[in-house]
């Protein structure tokens, strides 16, 4: 999109000024709302799609948000009104984070800005780093820091009179099951809305590319890419060297099949030097591991384009998740009486030997489906022996919070949705979507520079996909079954469509067992990292040991605790020092900063006086 000022910072106003705007993000169908605008009276002084933001907000106060399209974090101040208006897009594409603080609301779009200003609200929440060891990360709104909240997405807060009012202006809506179309017409009406959707995303005035991963989605995005530009489409893939983790040949197949320029990187990092940067730039714990191919392949890409599209959303919207067919296909011992469930788990299980074969299976099956589904995706938990490598002492700093599973239970428990299948996307969408998956690529690109953008969470379209039939995305044990039928219309390769699914995955399973092993040994039982009281120095030997000599996978749960541990050493420690912004930053320049002043160090603060 056309910038609208290069010369100032991204401060846009009205006509008299009255009305100002910060923005990070993009509105892709700006031209229709200036067409609008213009057609209303209002003068417009820029080609970009910042300046629609305050005359639109002019025009229709805080429902300004419902006419916009695209991936945005925004912060308006009404001068008349003496309020301050935060918003965020509908699924959390752009972060946006916020803190009341000495009677002024601090807002950025990084905990990094608002700890320059504040370096004393470095303090973690203990009770919401939980949910970290659990999942993998913090969902909305909570953050690692107990006094800095995340704005949820799809929700606006106003700020006036030292009083914050947060509400939502949009949800997920209704998985409705509309059987009044067959499979030819929904999958007519997905190809046209997701077709809208890739062009609207072609809106630029810079070279723009494809995360070409080799999978279902990003093969779809790319095939109707290249049948709506009239140049080769760039595609760009990252590779590894263990074959089970290389997608390469199915990449080179789709990149033969459409005619794209194509580009690879074989990851082969500097693994130590990379994730210390990396936990440094992300600002808060992720215990996502793709986030290191995602990282190179961003650098990747951003010497060749600034803008690319990606395939991200497909598995959330379609049922791709392994776990969603494992499931319903574990439903088949619901036959398992409840009381014999409860028996088995809070008796048998903690007396069964750590190695018998399949006594983590029953535990598993033995729980009710929505547990049964919690159970698979946590990892680190203080009430299960098996997971338990907390101290004492902090397990007794938790020990009244609520469990990391509770806000996962009521988003399951009140999802819009009659069917299980929908109540499990729902469930996904509002916390893996949007705290991981979202946020690693956000963190990622931005560390280089590169603008990346999702057509299959386009509103527009999200809304249509919450409305096919569970059975046209979970077919038997076959999930995405609408979206391979689309990509194969379009000329996917089969072998690309119907190949096991394999995700952007990271042999850390290898790694950590190998190449790794000492480094990761060394970090984890340094004096300094016992000494934060959070592990139980034996329990994380027992983990070390027993990955190390193959006896079983503990790679997720040793990911999770190095990742900890490094971001306190590489980002908490230096905000609480005030010796955080003396650090280069990437090669690539700070991640963003419309949102802070030009050297990207302090967060905007509206005082309540």
């Amino acid at each position: 999109m056309p910038d609208d000022n290069p010369s100032r910072p991204g401060r846009i106003s009205n006509e008299d000024r009255t009305v100002s705007v910060v923005f990070n993000g993009e509105i892709y169908n700006y031209r229709q709302l200036r067409a609008e605008l213009r057609s209303a009276g209002h003068q417009l002084y820029t080609t970009g799609d910042t300046e629609v933001i305050p005359h639109l907000y002019e025009e229709l106060g805080t429902e300004f948000v419902h006419k916009l399209r695209g991936m945005f974090a925004i912060a308006l101040y009404d001068e008349h009104q003496r309020r301050l208006i935060l918003a965020r897009d509908r699924l959390g594409k752009k972060p946006l984070f916020y803190a009341v603080h000495k009677d002024r609301l601090l807002f950025a779009s990084e905990p990094r800005a608002i700890l320059a200003v504040a370096p004393e609200l470095a303090k973690v929440d203990h009770r919401t780093l939980m949910h970290f060891f659990y999942f993998g990360y913090i969902p909305d709104p909570k953050s690692v820091y107990s006094a800095i909240q995340k704005l949820p997405p799809g929700h606006i807060l106003v700020y006036q009179d030292g009083n914050v009012r947060v509400s939502q202006y949009w949800d997920i809506p209704q998985f409705a099951e509309d059987e009044s179309k067959s499979e030819s017409e929904w999958l007519e009406q997905v190809e046209h809305e997701l077709g809208e959707s890739v062009r609207m995303r072609l809106i630029s005035d810079v070279p723009l590319g494809v995360l070409l991963s080799g999978g279902v989605d990003s093969s779809t995005v790319v095939a109707l890419m290249a049948s709506a530009s009239s140049a080769p489409v760039k595609t760009f893939s990252i590779a590894f060297d263990k074959q089970d983790f290389d997608e390469r040949h199915h990449a080179r197949m789709v990149a033969r099949r459409f005619g794209t320029e194509h580009y690879e990187l074989t990851m082969q990092p500097d693994f130590w030097r990379t994730l210390n940067k990396l936990t440094e730039l992300l600002e808060e714990p992720l215990g996502d591991a793709s986030l290191l191919p995602t990282y190179y392949i961003c650098q990747l890409v951003r010497q060749h384009v600034k803008v690319a599209l990606s395939g991200d959303g497909g598995d959330e919207l379609f049922a791709g998740y392994d776990r969603y067919a494992i499931n319903f296909q574990r439903e088949i011992f619901r036959f398992i009486p409840h009381w014999a469930g409860q028996f088995y788990r809070g008796v048998l299980f903690p007396l069964l030997p750590r190695s018998m074969r399949g006594r983590r299976f029953l535990y598993n099956v033995s729980l009710p489906f929505r547990d049964r589904y919690l159970d698979s995706i946590s990892h680190l938990a203080g009430n299960d022996r098996d997971r338990n490598i907390f101290s004492h002492e902090f397990l007794g700093l938790v020990e009244e919070a609520e469990s990391p599973r509770e806000i996962f239970e009521t988003y399951y428990d009140h999802a819009p949705s009659a069917h299980p299948l929908g109540k499990l996307q729902y469930l996904d969408m509002k916390t893996n979507l949007a705290a991981d998956i979202l946020t690693k690529v956000d963190r990622m690109s931005m560390a280089a520079s590169l603008e990346t953008r999702a057509p299959l969470l386009d509103q527009i379209f999200v809304e249509l996909a919450a409305r096919i039939p569970a059975r046209w995305k979970l077919n038997g044990r076959e999930g995405k079954y609408l979206l391979k039928k689309l990509a194969g219309r379009l000329g996917v390769p089969a072998e690309v469509i119907y190949r096991p699914k394999q995700g952007f995955g990271v042999p850390l399973v290898h790694w950590f067992r190998k190449e790794l092993k000492s480094g990761l040994h060394d970090i984890l039982t340094e004096p300094r990292t016992a000494q934060r009281g959070y592990f139980d120095p034996v329990s994380v030997r027992r983990l070390l040991d027993e990955h190390g000599r193959g006896e079983r996978d503990r790679s997720a749960e040793l990911w999770l605790l190095l990742m900890f541990e490094l971001w306190h050493r590489n980002f908490l420690e230096p905000a609480r020092s005030g010796k955080l912004f003396t650090r280069p930053w990437s090669d690539s320049g700070p991640p963003r900063g419309r949102d802070v002043d030009e050297s990207n160090r302090r967060a905007v603060c509206i005082s309540s006086n």
